[in-house]
């Protein structure tokens, strides 16, 4: 099987541009995430119970199996359509986690906490999506608690279709909706902030959204047409969120995962060569590229959801698109595995369309990862994903990509001796006294063969990472070979991503089933670098 998928990975290779064949092998540094939908139990919970114990472990589960794929961030919905997946008076308990709104789980389990701490203890980032906008998933109001706005605030409310939405244009509801946000911001460590691509929702044909009064009764008159004024209600909410949430916690993300097509060419200059039915700009209100501009977003995840070559939305040509425009802000790229050997489409009924993708972002210079669409859609391993991210492109851990192009100001950690635990290499260390006031927020962990250290910008010596701000951590190495010499290092790693001062390096050498510690003979020069 994993000679099939080289052969298959080889021929992907092949059949790209030749600019695109030189790619990082093993990147050091990639964003590697996957989207778990929660509005209708798409991915988890599934099935919705209030039983504690059955959400944790259905919840551990999820990150044991991505981790286990190469995987280092999880994109969760904590607010599917006007409900909650943890406990706030600012909304009802979700229908999608229990099986009924307003009921929470059993003990008052607090599940967002659980997510976050689940995620972090397998060195996962965690980033809490939130849909704004969409106040429910279909008409059935009768299943709704009191405690949801259709019944709190139902002059907050517009009907488009079999749904209800937030009206944009309420000056009350994008006070709300940023209240959502910091309450989550401030109660809970999370990584990001997430938005998806609903804002006004996706147009129904001959079917106009109920806000045009609003429209007229707008006496500051700066607005030529709808179109414009609705992209500003938009933008007024994005900039009070980012703004919010910059004065609770500085170094908070917020991250928008827009429709793949910002406008279509034929529209304007700068929009993209596409023919898409639909845009951000002119159909959702969704401006992103001014978002970009304005820095009032930290980083765009836009949903490229088709396949190379796709005439009417061709894949590469968006990529190229988004990262020319990004103006800074790092990109990664969503991609559609929910359409393998799913779609009528022959890409993708191939088995390298994914891989074809990931390598193209590997080879542009500003795409830093990935995100796919969705977690359910790795359960039937479809033409072999689940192998291919495996076995070629995910083999080895990675670290996030930098926010910022600084260096770490973190100290070299204090690194033990390696000891002896029931055949695994056991490692210890504690934070430098200098760095106390304001602790790392990870450790990366590098192990090389032989008696010293080697490349740290192999990913092939990257063990992972362990996310912690205690003084003292441990962490065990289960695959030690016998009869091989290895030195580790650990590295601090700061909210930035950056990477601070390596610590000294210990060796072991197992023999017998047992780790030893492995006496180094080196000369005085030698320890030059550490003086």
């Amino acid at each position: 099987m994993k000679n099939a998928l080289l052969l298959l990975l080889l021929f992907a290779i092949s059949s790209l541009p030749a600019q695109t064949k030189m790619v990082p092998v093993h990147p050091k540094r990639e964003f590697r995430a996957v989207w778990v939908a929660t509005v209708s139990n798409i991915d988890f919970p599934a099935p919705a119970t209030a039983d504690r114990i059955s959400l944790q472990e259905q919840y551990r589960k999820l990150v044991e199996r991505f981790k286990d794929m190469g995987f280092n961030a999880m994109i969760v919905q904590v607010r599917p359509s006007g409900d909650a997946l943890y406990p706030t008076e600012l909304a009802p308990p979700s229908r999608y986690l229990t099986g009924k709104e307003g009921i929470p789980p059993s003990d008052n389990f607090d599940m967002l906490q659980f997510m976050v701490e689940e995620s972090h203890r397998a060195g996962m980032e965690f980033h809490a999506w939130f849909n704004p906008y969409r106040a429910t998933f279909n008409m059935d109001t009768l299943s709704l608690s009191e405690k949801h706005a259709f019944h709190r605030n139902r002059d907050w409310l517009v009907q488009y279709g079999t749904r209800y939405y937030f009206n944009p244009a309420l000056e009350e509801v994008r006070l709300h909706l940023t209240d959502v946000v910091a309450e989550v911001v401030r109660k809970y460590d999370i990584d990001a902030v997430h938005f998806d691509d609903y804002f006004y929702p996706y147009k129904i044909k001959g079917l106009p959204f109920a806000d045009s009064t609003y429209y007229l009764a707008d006496t500051s008159r700066q607005f030529f047409n709808i179109e414009d004024w609705r992209r500003a209600q938009v933008d007024s909410l994005i900039y009070m969120v980012h703004r919010t949430v910059k004065a609770i916690k500085p170094n908070m993300r917020f991250g928008i995962s827009p429709f793949g097509v910002w406008r279509n060419s034929d529209r304007d200059p700068r929009g993209s060569n596409t023919r898409a039915g639909q845009t951000c700009y002119d159909d959702l209100y969704a401006d992103v590229l001014k978002w970009m501009q304005e820095g009032w977003i930290d980083y765009v995840m836009p949903q490229l959801y088709w396949n190379i070559g796709f005439a009417p939305a061709d894949h590469a040509t968006l990529l190229d698109w988004w990262t020319r425009n990004s103006n800074g802000v790092p990109v990664f790229i969503g991609h559609s595995v929910y359409k393998i050997a799913a779609d009528k489409e022959l890409a993708w009924n191939m088995p390298d369309e994914i891989s074809r993708q990931i390598l193209l972002n590997r080879a542009n210079q500003v795409a830093k990862g990935s995100a796919f669409f969705s977690a359910r859609s790795f359960n039937t391993n479809p033409l072999g994903i689940v192998d291919t991210l495996k076995q070629h492109f995910y083999e080895y851990p990675s670290l996030m990509p930098l926010l910022k192009e600084d260096r770490s100001e973190l100290h070299r950690p204090r690194l033990k001796k390696v000891k002896n635990m029931e055949g695994q290499a056991l490692l210890r260390w504690k934070a430098n006294y200098k760095d106390r006031k304001t602790m790392p927020e990870a450790y990366a962990i590098y192990r090389f063969k032989g008696e010293n250290p080697g490349n740290y910008e192999d990913a092939r010596n990257l063990l992972g990472t362990v996310r912690t701000r205690e003084i003292k951590t441990k962490w065990l190495d289960p695959a030690i070979e016998e009869a091989v010499v290895y030195n580790y290092v650990v590295t601090p790693i700061d909210g930035n991503h950056a990477e601070g001062e390596p610590s000294k390096s210990r060796a072991a050498f197992k023999e017998g089933g047992e780790v030893t510690k492995w006496k180094v003979k080196r000369n005085w020069f030698d320890w030059l670098p550490w003086l």
